[in-house]
């Protein structure tokens, strides 16, 4: 009988042993998950939901050395919408920025990257066959066209520029010279009700503070419904 209390006493002392042991790593691992969750929060804009910068960058870059030329890099920026700030308030912008940040989800899918780079601009990149672009992209510009209803049941009627560059026609896999590409066809093609798709002279436009100057001849498509 001794010895069975001793063996006991022997178990109850490593149990208290390993039960002190994972009380730390408990808090560890609750606190590794708290990091992941700021970290994510990080890389997310609060707003929109949409990758900030730095991770839209770093995730379009992986889809370009994945895919190659079958990619598209496209720029998109809401019209008129300091009027909209002006006219309804901030909350009905934020509103439309919201909704321009679901659609452009829905549109591109959950293996694009989709990215807010500040204000009401905003970039995608996925994957898109040559065949499918402009079909795609004049899609894309009707889901921007239709109006924004607030919670309070007003409308807004909203539109956005958008801009196209394919390493294709490019001749380059490099994100930075397809964004600014894509950049200088969306400003050629401004307020126009379609999408403008850029061609090589695009990344040799002079640009202020990466806006674009000149006109090169840009192709467009996909006019609003």
């Amino acid at each position: 009988m001794a010895s069975v209390l001793r063996v006991q006493a022997r178990i109850g002392q490593r149990a208290l042993l390993l039960t002190a042991a994972a009380v730390p790593l408990t808090g560890w691992a609750v606190h590794a998950v708290t990091l992941h969750k700021q970290l994510a929060a990080t890389r997310r804009d609060p707003l929109t939901g949409l990758l900030r910068r730095d991770a839209y960058t770093a995730r379009a870059r992986r889809i370009l050395a994945r895919h190659g030329d079958g990619v598209a890099v496209v720029l998109i920026d809401q019209d008129h919408f300091k009027a909209v700030n002006d006219t309804m308030g901030h909350a009905a912008g934020d509103s439309v920025l919201t909704a321009t940040a679901t659609r452009l989800t829905a549109w591109a899918g959950s293996r694009a990257s989709v990215g807010r780079l500040g204000g009401d601009e905003f970039a995608v990149v996925l994957q898109l066959p040559a065949a499918r672009l402009e079909q795609r992209l004049a899609q894309l510009v009707r889901m921007l066209h239709t109006p924004v209803v607030l919670d309070d049941g007003r409308t807004v009627d909203v539109a956005a520029s958008v801009g196209a560059a394919t390493p294709r026609a490019i001749g380059s896999r490099d994100l930075s010279l397809l964004q600014r590409a894509a950049d200088a066809a969306l400003y050629d093609g401004k307020h126009s009700g379609r999408a403008a798709i850029a061609i090589a002279a695009h990344t040799t436009i002079p640009s202020i503070n990466g806006r674009r100057a000149g006109r090169p001849g840009t192709a467009v498509w996909g006019r609003a419904a």
